[in-house]
């Protein structure tokens, strides 16, 4: 008789809860990180004329070699680094932990952090320590070189800014991580265009230093496309467990296209930028909001001791969907996260939010 899922599938990973992705057909979608801006109709048929011309019927190229070159001047990669390109930041964080999964090696973040470090963790059999960031979701410092010192960690992420608080550690902190670490250290930078910092300059520096980056929220998420810079020691390494033509043909010419569309770019870019400090400050107003710093395209605010539910079914009710944080505890308690969207749906948000908390 053959064997069931539970006998042949590792009890770690039947522990593990599917990434869910609510439906949000018919919603001011400000839940997951988006750019709410499309293309302006001219640049769109510059676009659909290049589609027009690729060649389906053929493999793209497997080492994607002008996107991968027009990544290089966009993102500012210094000379003597290597690129390795992912579908989205998630396959290159996979990669990564493949590489170096074996047996009592630790994984090391803080936490609140990206939840795909500690989930594709255990989906690879490493240890995952998750080390509690301070009340004002800032790093602690000593408790970070304490873990690394007592753990050993193979690999520690940041995220910079971090997801989901928004805020952008203490530069002080990180290089000091940097010193001890004893295996790589990946700064995730899938908001540097909204942060303006970065430790993409650093690379030169740090030999066991690599730097993430994605276009998703460029305006670029459906394409999937996520960038992973370092030092060839590393990459060519990391490049063996990279799938052969994992970025497809059609995202690698959408890409180029929207790289070479810079100054639009920049404008949606600064226009979020604008658009985040305004609600910030409308959404400070609030009695009763906690609302933290914010230096990605998203706020992270808490409501009053157990309304956070109530607030976010509320917005539901109302055709607006947000992230309800507050079920994973701890430091995310009562809290919700909001995309900083359109004008419009910022005003819908707001008009919401008076309805919830009057």
């Amino acid at each position: 008789m053959a064997k069931t899922p539970s006998e042949l599938i590792r009890a770690n990973i039947r522990a593990l809860s599917a990434y869910h992705v609510p439906p949000a057909t018919g919603m001011i979608k400000l839940d997951a990180m988006e750019n709410p801006y499309r293309w302006p109709v001219p640049m769109q048929d510059q676009w659909l004329a290049l589609l027009r011309e690729v060649e389906l019927n053929r493999y793209p190229d497997p080492h994607a070699t002008q996107l991968t070159q027009a990544l290089r001047q966009a993102m500012a990669v210094p000379a003597g680094s290597e690129i390795v390109l992912g579908n989205g930041s998630d396959e290159l964080i996979q990669m990564i932990l493949m590489a170096l999964a074996d047996s009592d090696r630790v994984v090391l973040a803080p936490t609140p952090s990206f939840v795909m470090y500690q989930m594709i963790a255990a989906c690879v059999n490493l240890r995952f320590v998750g080390v509690p960031l301070r009340p004002d979701f800032n790093l602690d410092a000593e408790a970070m070189l304490a873990a690394i010192a007592q753990h050993q960690p193979a690999v520690i992420f940041l995220a910079y800014p971090n997801n989901p608080t928004g805020n952008l550690w203490d530069r002080r902190t990180i290089l000091a991580i940097l010193e001890v670490a004893p295996g790589l250290v990946v700064l995730d930078e899938a908001y540097h265009a909204f942060a303006e910092a970065s430790f993409m300059p650093e690379l030169a520096r740090f030999p066991h230093l690599l730097v993430m980056r994605t276009l998703s929220k460029m305006g670029l998420a459906g394409l999937r496309l996520g960038l992973l810079a370092g030092g060839a020691q590393w990459l060519h390494e990391l490049d063996k467990l990279r799938l052969p033509y994992n970025i497809n043909v059609l995202t690698q010419v959408s890409a180029r296209f929207a790289l070479s569309q810079q100054q639009l770019l920049r404008q949606q870019t600064e226009q979020i930028c604008r658009d985040r400090d305004a609600l910030l400050v409308e959404l400070r107003a609030f009695k009763g909001l906690q609302v933290f710093p914010s230096k990605a395209n998203f706020i992270l605010f808490r409501c009053p001791a157990g309304q956070a539910q109530g607030i976010f079914e509320g917005l539901k009710a109302q055709r607006i969907l947000i992230k309800n944080l507050s079920a994973a505890g701890s430091l995310l308690q009562d809290c919700l996260r909001v995309t900083v969207g359109s004008p419009a749906e910022n005003a819908a948000l707001l008009s919401g939010l008076r309805l919830q908390l009057g």
